[in-house]
């Protein structure tokens, strides 16, 4: 088996003539990124339904698919992103009747561990950090900045809780309540979801379900994973007779040709209409990543 997880032939040219070879392919998806309903500050640095529908529907139609295996790097984010992402991945897998194979690399947690949770199967490195099943928010509060500098804050609303948690305004103890409360509602429903697809692999415990997250090793131990391995040998192991096929979502003709250019963080337009907007982004998104060492 020719393990090679660039950009394979096969994966640029069109299905009928990629299936005149005759091979049998495993679709590899990566999966990386923050998961955001909006692109971030960085291009291509999230994950969400609309920035992987396209490369997933190729990678369960491709021509003599066997399996489709998912590289997840992700420290989450949003959770109803993670759930359509992975709702999208289970729809297509039945709809195809293709098995579905999760790699955790530095991190599947959070979000991340959602969308691992979509697969038939979840391998992690014993290095890898997984699980973190919980709901976290942040935010800032920064009235006294506003203070120290005169600013006035105007805020007109309709409707007395129109807005809750306004950074611009002192915290209020029923704001937070109403805040845990949809949090605690979530995080209800990602624990139904690990233990739907998990199911008697899990090993209960006071912690599981905490927040906590784990090396693949230890990760293991307590069912959030099914074994220790990499993409290259389990998916050679597995497939020996299929070629690993990197499936990614088409690029515009320029970009494809190297002629679209990648704005760099903070030159995009967006960025340059709302800079400071795409300096908060920066920071959450970072956040995100660093909470995990990364």
């Amino acid at each position: 088996m020719n393990l090679r997880f660039g950009p394979a032939l096969s994966s640029v040219l069109p299905g009928p003539l990629a299936a005149a070879t005759g091979q049998r392919t495993v679709s590899v998806v990566r999966l990386q990124g923050v998961i955001a309903a909006t692109s971030g500050p960085v291009p291509r640095a999230v994950i969400n339904i609309t920035a992987v529908e396209d490369a997933l529907r190729r990678a369960f139609t491709a021509d003599r698919v066997e399996a489709v295996a998912l590289v997840i790097n992700s420290p989450g984010g949003s959770p109803t992103q993670s759930a359509l992402v992975a709702d999208r991945i289970r729809g297509l897998a039945e709809e195809h009747e293709v098995p579905v194979l999760a790699f955790c690399e530095d991190v599947a947690a959070s979000g991340g561990y959602w969308l691992a949770c979509a697969a038939d199967e979840i391998y992690a490195h014993p290095t890898s950090l997984v699980g973190s099943i919980g709901v976290v928010s942040g935010g800032f509060g920064l009235t006294g900045l506003i203070e120290r500098y005169g600013i006035e804050r105007r805020l007109h609303t309709a409707g007395q809780n129109k807005a809750r948690l306004d950074p611009f305004q002192p915290e209020k103890a029923e704001d937070v309540e109403w805040l845990l409360g949809m949090q605690g509602e979530l995080h209800e429903m990602f624990i139904e979801w690990v233990r739907a697809r998990r199911g008697a692999a899990l090993t209960e415990s006071d912690d599981l379900f905490t927040g906590e997250v784990w090396t693949g090793r230890k990760a293991k131990e307590r069912g959030l994973i099914d074994d220790l391995g990499t993409a290259r040998e389990v998916l050679g192991r597995r497939f020996p007779d299929a070629e690993p096929v990197t499936v990614e979502p088409r690029r515009p003709l320029l970009a494809r040709l190297g002629l679209g250019g990648v704005a760099a963080p903070f030159t995009a337009p967006a960025a340059m209409a709302d800079p400071v907007g795409s300096a908060l982004d920066w920071i959450e998104h970072r956040a995100l990543w660093t909470r995990f060492g990364l």
